[in-house]
């Protein structure tokens, strides 16, 4: 099985860097850290005017109609730009939710005991368990989505209206504590269904993004940083970190584009622990290199830090990913071993999906 990129996935790779270059950019970064998070519609309908959100639906439905492993490259740039937003719940919730695979809907996600980002902002909510609160007005949906209901009008004012803001390590990402969505002490946690997979996937590639982006990042100041009339990096101790990073960052990208073409649950929790113990680790050696001057609130590491933190707690955290595996080692409980068990064929590597 040949896992390299094709021609065509390379040009939509490409394609979404110079976008999110353009619309994107450092100052535009800095605008959100300003605004604590605000979305900024105007980019959301730009993307959804670039097909981010419509990648995966079918051409006759408007969408784009390519697969899970075009997906994963388009989340990898947004994880690179930091790109802000529930990008994932938007994008499970194309076709399922009005105006949300062209960008006009910011649609948001909860699952279990989990803080949603967003929240206040959102025109539509995913419970991702597929129990919606108790005692909510209409406006409930039956979604078609694996293991997921629709939150909207009516119900979703209700359901913002309970919630109370918490800080968030991420100024990129304003959060909401839901009331009465506490999981009780020993209750299985809801992790069934394509969507948790998926969307745990779409925040592995995230986090793969801003491994990688650290990454260059601290080659970049490596080089043109100097200390004792040398260039930092050619001091061992710097060369090994950043060794370091390339050697995280890469393994992480094989798991996640692997998991991508098969589906599988277990390779998926593998991805998103590798991706997320990149992108964590990453971003620490990375300021690291920058010295004191990585720690002030006008360089853009502790920001990378900061959003890898909050992927790292998002649909799998690594305690739930790691008891995936160790069910799937074992001979009991064995788990569905490609995306056909959901109802989806297996797309061919390097292909369309």
């Amino acid at each position: 099985m040949d896992f390299q990129l094709s021609d065509d996935q390379r040009a939509l790779r490409s394609g979404m860097r110079d976008l999110l270059g353009a619309v994107f950019d450092r100052d535009r970064l800095r605008a959100a850290v300003e605004r604590d998070g605000a979305l900024d519609r105007s980019l959301w309908r730009e993307l959804g005017a670039a097909g981010f959100f419509a990648l995966r639906l079918p051409e006759e439905a408007g969408g784009v109609g390519l697969g899970l492993p075009e997906a994963v490259l388009l989340f990898e740039e947004a994880g690179r730009a930091l790109l802000p937003g529930p990008l994932v719940a938007t994008h499970l919730a194309a076709g399922l939710v009005k105006g949300a695979a062209e960008g006009e809907a910011v649609v948001t996600a909860v699952a279990a005991d989990l803080p949603a980002a967003h929240l206040a902002e959102a025109d539509a909510v995913l419970v991702v368990d597929g129990q919606a609160p108790p005692g909510l007005p209409g406006d409930v949906l039956s979604g078609d989505v694996s293991g997921a209901e629709v939150l909207a009008g009516e119900a979703l004012r209700a359901f913002v209206a309970a919630a109370r803001p918490v800080r968030s390590v991420d100024p990129l990402t304003p959060l909401h504590r839901l009331a009465g969505r506490a999981v009780p002490p020993g209750a299985p946690q809801a992790y069934s269904g394509a969507l948790h997979y998926e969307a745990a996937l779409l925040t592995a590639a995230e986090q793969l993004g801003s491994a990688a982006r650290t990454t260059e990042t601290a080659v970049q100041h490596a080089r043109e940083r100097q200390q004792f009339g040398s260039p930092i990096g050619s001091f061992q101790a710097v060369k090994h970190l950043c060794a370091d990073m390339l050697a995280r960052t890469e393994p992480a990208r094989a798991a996640v584009y692997a998991a991508a073409v098969t589906g599988d649950p277990a390779e998926i929790a593998a991805a998103k622990l590798l991706a997320d113990e990149a992108a964590v680790r990453n971003a620490r050696d990375c300021l690291q290199i920058h010295g004191g001057m990585g720690f002030t609130w006008e360089a853009d590491v502790h920001l990378h830090l900061k959003r890898a933190w909050l992927r790292a707690a998002s649909w799998l955290t690594v305690a739930r990913a790691e008891e995936l595996l160790a069910a799937d080692l074992g001979a009991a409980g064995r788990l569905p071993r490609s995306s056909a068990a959901y109802g989806r064929p297996v797309p061919e590597a390097g292909g369309g999906g």
